[in-house]
């Protein structure tokens, strides 16, 4: 049983929209919530009690001003108690084209499939699973000849669902890279757990440290703004004729994202969507 206490901080969106929200999870990159819920018109984060600072979050969300919204907040003491057990009531197992399934420790007696992964995140809150994370691993699944003996970034990994599976696909090496300490480390137990740490390598920081080496793939399923900013640097840290697999944005902003993309020297190659949800392959010439 986790004893931690955590402070649960309802955040008001005004007005709110599925982007807004996206947007201030990425403004709160540098306080350390564990993870967010969006519950229309609020964005709800976690954090424990003893790093939580009232007067940091004031500074960062009165930045928020210039960008259309507006956000106000309320904090809770949420009592301790067992956040496994919660955890455990809410996360169902995931099965990709019935190629690929994602459990927990827990799930048990599940029918296999080619590829199975497990997972253990070790956070308080959230499973980490999403129509991005499942398009993503369909974009995999689809390239597997281009996954094969190529050298995989895994980029915002956080529980490395993507690197663990491009690793079992086969590939000679796959490295995560996420900004978020505790992401990382679960990235590195959770690779282990699916005895493949010896073809797996996780590291914490951000976009910058793409230049410890070339890649065949990239994998980036992170949000609309980090991927505006970051897409020349993932162009950059590309081969040439390597693949660019890019999500967590919605369908209506792949015009932005291939022409960022398209000015980086990547070419479009398709897309796929899931309730509004987007995903795209790019490749550089």
């Amino acid at each position: 049983m986790n004893s931690q206490e955590y402070i649960e901080v309802s955040m008001k969106i005004t007005p709110f929209s599925e982007e807004n929200a996206e947007i201030l999870m990425a403004e709160l990159d540098e306080i350390p919530f564990e993870s967010f819920t969006v519950e229309e018109p609020l964005l709800k984060g976690y954090i424990q009690k003893e790093s939580y600072n009232p007067q940091m979050l004031k500074i960062v969300l009165s930045g928020t001003d210039d960008m259309g919204f507006e956000v106000s907040f309320t904090s809770t003491l949420i009592p301790p108690c067992n956040w496994n057990a919660l955890w455990e009531e809410q996360f169902t197992p995931i099965v990709v084209d019935s190629k690929c399934t994602i459990k927990a420790t827990f799930h048990k007696g599940l029918k296999r499939t080619r590829f199975n992964i497990t997972i253990d995140p070790k956070m308080a809150f959230g499973t980490g699973h999403h129509q991005t994370t499942y398009m993503m691993c369909r974009a995999l699944l689809e390239n597997e000849a281009d996954i094969k003996g190529k050298i995989v970034m895994d980029m915002g990994c956080g529980t490395a669902i993507l690197a663990i599976l491009a690793a079992k696909m086969g590939a000679a090496h796959t490295y995560g890279i996420d900004i978020d300490a505790v992401a990382a480390v679960s990235a590195f137990d959770n690779a282990r757990l699916n005895k493949v740490s010896r073809h797996v390598e996780t590291y914490c920081g951000d976009a910058s440290l793409l230049q410890i080496g070339k890649y065949d793939v990239l994998l980036a399923n992170i949000n609309r703004n980090i991927l505006i900013e970051d897409i020349p640097t993932y162009s950059r840290s590309l081969k040439k004729g390597g693949l660019l697999f890019v999500s967590g944005f919605y369908t209506e902003d792949l015009p932005m994202i291939s022409g960022v993309a398209e000015r980086a020297g990547l070419t479009f190659s398709k897309s796929d969507s899931m309730d509004n949800w987007c995903c795209a392959k790019f490749m550089k010439e």
